[in-house]
Formats: structure tokens, C-alpha cells, sequence
């Protein structure tokens, strides 16, 4: 059901589980992961501490319990879940990156791009290519979301040499996309397309979002919104490697640039705030916190300098101990210096 975003379902199906089997940690950190989508972190939290009555045990629940603790701005609570994980070898990567995007986040690009360093190196040692080649795909869109488009193609090239799964495509495809390589981004496109002809996740987010963002670097903002309307039904699914690293809500983001491509303030803020009342959600991805800024940017648009302001005030205080250099926070800092 988190594929396609049915939450609610999600977490009836997960009380089910824990019904049959209550003694199996899988449908507890289900339910934490179907509560959290939903905003709901008290039921999570409960639903946790079920879990450890019953002294059962999972990465998934600490992982879980890692980004209730991140959409509480939880620092201590998110520390002791690091501290539970970091010590072994198949999920000591996953939380490295998981790191990484709450670094960055907040705006510690270098600390971000040293976790993520950390988790390439430590899922490289175990042989593990394909999670390689996720976290370093990630980190290219992650880059190029901030600013860095060399260094975004970089990581999408090597993420490419190591794994050419379905999820590794999609994330290099994105990154070269908005690094401005369109040959390259559409021919894995093509790839995907015919590769997974009936791939949901394919054909109803990863397609739409490639294509969408092709279509904005032409120029052509109504074709960016035809494309993403595809992605609809689906947009608050788990547009994941898996259930815990990746991107989320990415379509939405996109059909929020491209509203104001199209000068249509009103409907590009609803995009943005979308992301942003989805939080449990969307979590420490990077489009969490650039929802911000794109939200200030339609209000601009719309000529609504109090509430533009605000949504510019709102990002600035997030990054407000942000690396200097990132150029979407130079970028922001001067676009808010004209609201004046």
C-alpha cells in the first residue's frame, strides 16, 4: 500500500498483522512507517513501544523510529537510534546516508557529503553495489537540488557504472536532467520505458518526473504539467529504493517548478505546501526543506510580498547555520534581499 500512498490502508493492514502475529517485528515497524506518512507520531511512537514490550527487535523499527524522532525534531531520540545501528554492517550505510539527508537538510552540505562518503565506503566494503550506486545516484540529485551540477554528474556517472536497477536510473536520469545533460537523462528514460513497460512505480512516477523536468529545460512548462499529471494517483507513494532511503513526493515538487515556469503562482504554492504538510512523509529529503523557498517564490509571483516573505523567512531560519556557499541559499538570500 505505500506504493501507492494509501496510508490509512496501510495501517489497518499492519494492525492485522500485529493481530496474527504479534510476535513478528515486521507489521509493528510497518505501522510506524504507515503512522508517520500520515502525521500521526504519537500512534508511531505507541506503536513502538509495543515492540519493545514484546522485546522484539529490527532495523526497520530503529529506522523508523530514527524519522519519527527527525519529524519531532527529536535530536536525542534520532541519536539513539544511530547509536543502535551504526554498529552493524548491512544497515550502518543505510543510516550514513540517512545522516547525510538530515545534514543537508539543515544546510551542512560538507557534513552531508561526508556521511554520504561514509556510506558509499561502508556499503562498498560489504559488496554491496546496487545501495552504492542508490546512495551515490541520491547524492548527485541531492547535489544538483542545491546548486552543484558537476559534481551531480559525477555521482550519477558512477552510480550508473555500478548498477543499472530500475531505481538507480531514475535517480541518475533526474540528476543529469536538472544538471542540464538531456541526451543522456532521456535515453535512460527509454531505458526505463522499455525495461519496465508495467512498472507502476516506473510508469506513474519515475517517467512523469523524468520527462516533466526534459520539458521545463526546453522551455515548455505545459508539457512539464501534462506529464506530472500522470503522476497524481501516485504522487505520495513511496518513490523509493526502499522504504527508508530515497526520494518522496518528487512529481509534486516538480509540478510546483513548473507552475512557476508557468507564471501560475497560486497553483505552484499549493504544490509546495502540499510537500510541506507532509512532513511525516517527506521527511529529511531534500525537497522538504527547498518546499520553503519554492513557496516563497509563487507568493512573489502572485504579489503577495507579506506571505513571500514569510515563506523566504521560514527557509532562511532552517539554513540559518547552513554552509555559506551553497548557491540555492545565495540564491535565496538575494531573491529575499529584493522582497524589501
Amino acid at each position: 500500500m505505500p506504493i501507492v500512498g494509501q496510508y490509512e490502508r496501510a495501517a489497518e493492514e499492519s494492525t492485522e498483522g500485529i493481530r496474527l502475529s504479534p510476535d513478528y517485528p515486521f507489521p509493528y515497524a510497518y505501522r510506524i512507517l504507515a503512522y508517520t506518512a500520515l502525521n500521526r507520531f504519537d500512534e508511531a511512537k505507541a506503536t513502538y513501544a509495543r515492540a519493545v514490550e514484546r522485546k522484539l527487535q529490527s532495523p526497520y523499527l530503529s529506522l523508523g523510529m530514527y524519522n519519527v524522532a527527525f519529524a519531532q525534531n527529536d535530536t536525542a531520540g534520532m541519536a539513539q537510534q544511530v547509536a543502535k545501528m551504526e554498529a552493524l554492517p548491512r544497515w550502518g550505510h543505510t543510516m550514513l546516508f540517512l545522516e547525510g539527508d538530515t545534514a543537508a537538510y539543515y544546510g551542512h552540505f560538507k557534513d552531508a557529503r561526508e556521511f554520504s562518503r561514509r556510506s558509499m565506503d561502508s556499503a562498498r566494503r560489504t559488496g554491496e553495489k546496487d545501495a552504492t550506486a542508490i546512495y551515490s545516484g541520491l547524492s548527485g540529485l541531492r547535489e544538483v537540488s542545491f546548486g552543484n551540477p558537476q559534481e551531480a554528474r559525477r555521482q550519477a556517472i558512477l552510480a550508473l557504472k555500478l548498477s543499472s536497477s530500475r531505481d538507480v536510473l531514475n535517480y541518475a536520469a533526474l540528476a543529469l536532467a536538472y544538471s542540464g545533460d538531456d541526451a543522456q537523462a532521456k535515453a535512460l528514460a527509454d531505458d526505463l520505458n522499455k525495461s519496465f513497460p508495467k512498472d507502476t512505480l516506473v510508469q506513474f512516477n519515475y517517467l512523469p518526473s523524468i520527462r516533466g523536468k526534459l520539458a521545463l529545460n526546453k522551455g515548455n512548462a505545459s508539457d512539464a504539467i501534462k506529464y506530472l499529471e500522470a503522476a497524481v494517483p501516485y504522487e505520495l507513494g513511496v518513490s523509493r529504493a526502499n522504504d527508508f532511503v530515497g526520494t518522496l513526493m518528487f512529481p509534486v515538487f516538480l509540478r510546483g517548478e513548473a507552475y512557476l515556469a508557468s507564471r501560475q503562482g497560486g497553483k505552484a504554492a499549493a504544490e509546495f505546501q502540499k510537500i510541506l504538510d507532509h512532513r511525516g512523509l517527506v521527511l529529511n529529503r531534500p525537497i522538504g526543506a527547498l518546499a520553503h523557498l519554492g513557496l516563497g517564490r509563487a507568493y512573489a509571483l502572485q504579489g503577495d510580498t507579506v506571505k513571500a516573505r514569510a515563506a523566504y523567512q521560514d527557509f532562511l531560519t532552517l539554513w540559518k547555520d547552513a554552509d555559506p556557499d551553497i548557491p540555492v541559499l545565495q540564491k535565496a538570500k538575494a531573491e529575499y534581499a529584493r522582497l524589501q
